[in-house]
């Protein structure tokens, strides 16, 4: 197919110009509005156990990505919080384990 703005040959399935960089075609979209109910379930379970919160955020990532589905920002939030929760976890371990050790 052509641009329509600048005329030149683009692939068929472009929905930017690579030349000059306008829209050429609708971007699309999950028509359903279908959620990953796995980013769901990952982000409420951040909060609750987060290694199991992080798995199931990284796992839902990777099918919103795949499948075209809402939910890749809620994936993404429950991998952030389930991460700094493990990695708060680990330093107050490594604290109490020093107490023990130096009491």
């Amino acid at each position: 197919m052509f641009c329509k703005n600048c005329g030149k040959e683009i692939a068929d399935n472009a929905v930017v110009c690579p030349f000059c960089g306008v829209q050429v075609a609708e971007i699309k979209r999950n028509e359903a509005g279908k959620t990953c109910t796995l980013a769901i379930i990952g982000f409420v379970l951040s909060f609750l156990i987060s290694i199991a919160g992080l798995i199931c955020s990284i796992i839902a990532r990777k099918k919103c990505r795949e499948e075209n589905l809402e939910g890749d920002g809620l994936a993404l939030a429950g991998i952030i919080i389930s991460s700094v929760s493990i990695i708060i976890y680990f330093v107050a371990l490594i604290g109490l384990a020093s107490c023990a050790v130096f009491s």
